[in-house]
């Protein structure tokens, strides 16, 4: 009885894809066969010798999802794609299974016509060799690819911690910013991205809070300031307003109350808001606008309640970034 065994690699990451793999062994034993164990188990150079023996003489299959894609569909229908994925390749190959076995108790297969095949098991990828080939061909070919990554973003560190959430890796986050490759939907790159699901994405028509942005414009403008960006979007943050004045660039966070019975605005700039409009200051300065890098920054939050064409109160709060 054949099986077709199935494991994921790269579930847990802050940067880089998903990698499902998909393995049907030979059917006659072979030496290598008792080497098999859970990848994470195995010495890199072991994992390595036996990625080239099971991609040499097995039926396999990789299923990849990129970083974009899984925040966008999110974690979940991502390792349901991403099995879908490296099964297909392996039934490409045409070798015939009679079983399906997925590490873990979570059947990506579910509502497929391969369902009726599937079976769980839990820490099966130290207890069944097809499972354990599975991983250690993800394992490899995601490695590789975070290694070559390394390369294209050098300050990172890929090659060491292949995107995991190590502390030198969170701190290569805040001090050099996200790339393309990390996940905007995870924790701390969600803070400091301003990730918003597609799910809850709001069409760009005039909203109150563009008119409360509207407001404070004019407040600005009458305070002498020049106001550069409005709205200004990125695929990783937003900026309600950027103005200048005095050698100094303000990044203006704008906080809408119908009235203060439940707080100013600037009661609901959290540490974790403040974080965001720090990483969006310093990565328009760094990225979007160099010319105003020698420019003091500041940032502020603008608190306006009460009728927006005449605010009951008006009050800009700014603070310097943190260094």
């Amino acid at each position: 009885m054949s099986i077709l065994g199935i494991d994921e690699v790269g579930r847990g990451p802050l940067a880089g894809p998903l990698v499902v793999g998909a393995v049907i062994l030979p059917e006659d034993e072979r030496p290598w066969f008792s080497a098999l164990n859970d990848s994470k188990k195995l010495t890199a150079k072991k994992r390595e010798e036996l990625s080239t023996l099971i991609l040499k003489e097995s039926a396999t299959g990789l299923g990849w999802v990129s970083a974009d894609e899984l925040d966008k569909i999110g974690i979940s229908r991502a390792l349901k794609l991403a099995t879908k994925k490296a099964v297909k390749a392996a039934q490409g190959l045409h070798v015939p299974f009679s079983q399906i076995i997925i590490d873990g108790k979570v059947n990506f297969l579910s509502q497929t016509p391969l369902e009726k095949y599937v079976s769980t098991c839990i820490k099966a990828d130290s207890k069944i060799r097809e499972i354990s080939a599975a991983s250690i061909i993800a394992k490899v070919a995601r490695d590789h690819y975070m290694v070559e990554l390394a390369s294209t973003y050098p300050n990172y560190g890929f090659e060491k911690h292949v995107g995991y959430g190590t502390k030198a890796h969170v701190e290569a986050i805040y001090q050099y910013g996200l790339t393309p490759e990390h996940r905007k939907s995870f924790e701390p790159c969600k803070s400091l991205s301003g990730f918003i699901p597609n799910t809850t994405l709001k069409k760009n028509t005039t909203t109150i809070g563009q008119k409360a942005e509207s407001a404070v414009v004019n407040y600005l403008e009458h305070t002498s300031h020049i106001i550069i960006a409005r709205n200004h979007k990125t695929y990783f943050y937003e900026i309600d307003i950027i103005s200048t004045k005095n050698h100094q660039i303000y990044f203006t966070e704008v906080k809408y109350r119908h009235n203060n019975l439940h707080g100013s605005g600037l009661e609901a700039i959290t540490p974790t808001k403040k974080r965001q409009m720090q990483f969006a200051a310093e990565s328009y300065l760094k990225y979007q606008n160099t010319k105003y890098h020698k420019f003091e920054p500041l940032l502020a939050v603008a608190s306006i309640s009460g009728n927006l064409k005449k605010p009951e109160t008006l009050k800009i709060t700014w603070f310097p970034l943190d260094n």
